[in-house]
């Protein structure tokens, strides 16, 4: 099918690549000339515009990283709403349901359909295209874009109501968001007591204290002190902030989740919103004198 892709950042180059390699014809957009010839090399077609990629293609694909971004590029001038073709508005980043509901009311005044389809699995998830993929909207133009959203990873549908794939992937990211910081308090306390933070990986892993954190983010990116991931601490906050705020609206007391919300602005004034997410253990570790690194020989 026609596709177009907008947002060749670190998720959605690697998604886009996939498309253009399941024989799909992919029309794509970003704000950097670099991004776009990449993908061209691969056999994409180079759009000046979202209205650009709007006019060539019924399914509009973006990947981008902030709401106000999203809403731009979907309702804004020369934006995907102002094409001509344009009949389904695929969102794969994470925006939250407010956002969401927002951009589906103003793309329906224009018979254009918002699909949520947010998606969780980290850079080298989209590369091997193993992402969850959580999509809501009306179950036709769903399945209509279903095929292209298995090449991208595993697909998940979770219902009509716009906004419910928002709302699945905030829920997922907090608890990701959550491990990580709790992970690093607890790593940092081992190695202050004297402990070989690869010995602590190791039997916590074959425990009951076990998460991705400790899978694979300690292991492979904080113990070498790589701090490469992937996904900035910056954005995390926003998902973490985005998710309290859901919750707060909803009645739901979320303490733990605010206090993983502390660490990360913690986290983003001291080290850097533009750092790596791993990077939420630096905080702890300056205060406590020590680094969650292999000991020297």
């Amino acid at each position: 099918m026609d596709i177009g892709f907008i947002g060749l950042g670190n998720m959605g180059a690697h998604m886009a690549r996939r498309l253009v390699e399941a024989g799909h014809k992919v029309i794509v957009y970003d704000t950097r000339q670099e991004a776009i010839g990449n993908l061209a090399a691969l056999g994409a077609i180079a759009a000046r515009s979202p209205r650009e990629v709007a006019d060539a293609v019924e399914t509009v694909m973006v990947s981008l990283p902030t709401p106000d971004i999203v809403l731009k590029v979907a309702t804004g001038p020369d934006g995907v709403i102002e094409g001509r073709r344009v009949r389904r508005f695929v969102d794969l980043s994470t925006t939250g349901s407010v956002m969401a509901q927002r951009i589906f009311k103003m793309l329906a005044a224009k018979n254009i359909v918002q699909i949520d389809a947010p998606v969780s699995g980290g850079v080298k998830g989209a590369e091997k295209g193993t992402v969850a993929v959580m999509a809501s909207g009306p179950r036709a133009d769903v399945e209509a874009v279903e095929p292209a959203l298995k090449v991208i990873g595993k697909f998940f549908y979770i219902g009509e109501r716009p906004g419910a794939g928002q709302t699945m992937k905030l829920c997922n990211n907090v608890l990701s968001a959550a491990a990580m910081a709790a992970t690093s308090e607890s790593m940092v306390v081992g190695v202050k007591a004297g402990l070989d933070p690869r010995t602590m990986v190791d039997v916590i892993n074959a425990s009951s204290g076990r998460s991705t954190a400790t899978e694979q983010k300690f292991p492979e990116v904080v113990i070498p002190r790589k701090f490469n991931q992937g996904f900035t601490a910056g954005l995390m906050m926003k998902d973490v902030n985005l998710f309290v705020s859901e919750a707060k609206a909803l009645g739901v007391p979320v303490e733990v989740c605010e206090a993983v919300a502390a660490l990360l602005k913690l986290t983003c004034d001291e080290i850097g919103p533009d750092k790596d997410i791993t990077t939420i253990v630096q905080p702890i570790e300056q205060r406590a004198g020590v680094e969650v690194r292999a000991p020297k020989a």
